[in-house]
């Protein structure tokens, strides 16, 4: 029988931040049998890791619904799980969109963390008849979204689309239509909506819609922490090499803290995070 493994990533405290599905030894199983743990675990993604040598994983990720290319708070709660094992230092993912080195360590307190690199980050245009349609979707106006943020597809390993919210308040309040937000997401495949407030110079409050995965809401999401790092230092939104503080999942009463570095120049942006054991 598989034994899954269930991490809250981003997070000491097994209540909060996002819960992942782990599969230590997932090697000997077809498509359709993670996809079917996948959907019986229910959180918003499972990692499946198959071994390949000393520190290196083939490493595939299923929501409930359908296998993603890269997730992040699943990357930190796999690393977490396989340094308790005895796996420490520096790993190697080989994932669906390119290799992910993830360090493993501790923070000052004890607990265990892992930081991933993702694959280099871009980002591209949205029509305005797609941001026109996710506004509506989401039930915003115009003049909810924050101009100093223009909205943009951003990748680092999975596409998002990014929206700045202009007040904390608007973020707090959301509601949207699941189906019709999910029918323009997988027209342009888009595996999450960032809606973002940055309440200063590097510290932002994240929200991530998730109904591809057929999940409302993503309660931590570091493959789109990652992906606003490059966006953020592509728009000169902020100076690298920084450090940002992400704040992602206190609206779903599972609060959670990424830690993003955003480096100068092009390369791939890196996400720290806790993972613990749930419970």
């Amino acid at each position: 029988m598989t034994e899954v493994l269930r991490y809250a990533a981003f997070t000491i405290d097994p209540t909060a931040g996002n819960p992942a599905g782990v599969v230590l030894d997932a090697g000997g199983l077809t498509d359709s049998q993670m996809q079917a743990i996948a959907a019986d675990v229910g959180y918003s993604e499972t990692a499946f890791l198959a071994a390949t040598g000393p520190g290196e994983y083939d490493v595939r990720y299923f929501s409930p619904q359908a296998e993603v290319p890269f997730c992040g708070h699943a990357t930190i709660a796999s690393a977490v799980a396989v340094a308790e094992r005895g796996d420490t230092g520096e790993l190697v993912f080989r994932t669906r969109a390119g290799v992910v080195p993830v360090a493993t360590g501790r923070a000052a307190g004890g607990q265990p963390t892992a930081t991933l690199t993702s694959v280099a980050p871009s980002d591209s245009p949205v029509t305005p008849d797609d941001l026109a349609e996710a506004l509506a979707a989401l039930g915003w106006a115009t003049d909810d979204l924050d101009p100093a943020m223009p909205p943009r597809v951003a990748y680092a390993g999975a596409h998002h689309l990014v929206i700045g919210a202009a007040t904390r308040e608007r973020l707090a309040a959301l509601d949207y239509d699941f189906d019709r937000l999910r029918d323009l997401m997988l027209r342009r495949d888009w595996t999450t909506v960032a809606l973002v407030w940055r309440a200063s110079g590097t510290e932002f409050h994240v929200r991530n819609p998730f109904p591809v995965g057929g999940v409302v809401e993503d309660p931590a999401t570091g493959a789109a922490a990652a992906a606003l790092g490059g966006y953020l230092r592509t728009h000169d939104l902020v100076e690298p090499p920084t450090t940002l503080h992400l704040h992602q999942g206190a609206d779903l009463g599972r609060p959670g803290l990424l830690v993003v570095d955003v480096p100068a120049g092009t390369g791939g942006i890196r996400v720290t995070g806790n993972a613990v054991v749930m419970g």
